[in-house]
């Protein structure tokens, strides 16, 4: 049986390597495999930042993959723990009764849920203000150089 609180925390502490998707729908979930892309990515660009510093665009592209890709895995473990019991099980626990221990809510799914609210829309905000200052930034070095 899937229990909603081990998916709730694996879709916030592993979503972007897709640990949540191969928990519930197993080896063969193609979105699960392709999760750690744009993490791989955004660690990219990350140690691109490191390398070359903020001026390389390329980086300043790569890095908020790596954030909107955990604010997504921090939105799912949001939506996996806010699911009903009786949803839960019919969706992932078929052969189990709508009331099902392993789909209902406990103290540590809440936590979950509040742990991914305050994580996720910190990182998605900060993914977004990264990209937008690092554009702006680029649109005024143009502006520069062609007055000049």
């Amino acid at each position: 049986m899937k229990n909603k609180t081990i998916a709730a925390w694996l879709a916030f502490l592993g979503g972007p390597l897709g640990l949540h998707r191969f928990y519930l729908y197993g080896l063969g979930d193609m979105l699960g495999w392709l999760l750690p892309v744009p993490t791989a990515l955004g660690l990219y660009g990350i140690e691109r930042v490191q390398q070359w510093g903020q001026d390389d665009q390329l980086s300043w592209m790569l890095i908020p993959l790596l954030g909107f890709t955990i604010a997504g895995c921090a939105l799912c473990a949001i939506v996996y723990g806010l699911m009903p019991p009786e949803k839960w099980n019919a969706r992932f626990n078929k052969a189990a009764p709508p009331d099902a221990p392993a789909g209902r809510t406990n103290w540590f799914t809440v936590f979950a849920v509040t742990v991914s609210l305050l994580v996720g829309a910190a990182v998605l905000l900060a993914s977004i203000a990264f990209s937008l200052q690092r554009y702006f930034e680029y649109q005024v070095e143009e502006a520069r150089k062609i007055s000049q």
